[in-house]
């Protein structure tokens, strides 16, 4: 398990803890992370999951896909270059400490 912590819409800090494995947005929901509605379910289609990357260490995240750069750039938030889905990032023990800013709709 790793911790990653999400800031919420209301600005709250929420730590979680998430299971190698499991996509961020899996863990954020099941640990009732505010603003991350998931949606499609996780299937890289409603941009729901949207946070922005605040914080994470350099060996933390893999590259963006072709189709989650594509669903980022046709929601109704503007995507920013720390945008990601939470949906298409699995955990990953290099992600400890991670913090992400919930793109709250």
């Amino acid at each position: 398990m790793i911790t990653l912590t999400f800031i919420e819409p209301s600005g709250a800090s929420r730590y979680i803890q998430a299971a190698i494995g499991e996509s961020i947005m899996h863990a954020a929901t099941a640990a009732g992370v505010a603003g991350i509605a998931a949606e499609c379910g996780g299937a890289c289609m409603c941009a729901t999951c949207h946070c922005l990357v605040v914080e994470a260490p350099d060996a933390g995240l893999p590259e963006m896909s072709e189709t989650e750069r594509d669903v980022l750039e046709f929601t109704s938030d503007e995507m920013q270059e720390t945008s990601r889905l939470t949906c298409q990032i699995p955990v990953a023990d290099t992600m400890d400490g991670t913090v992400f800013k919930v793109v709250g709709r």
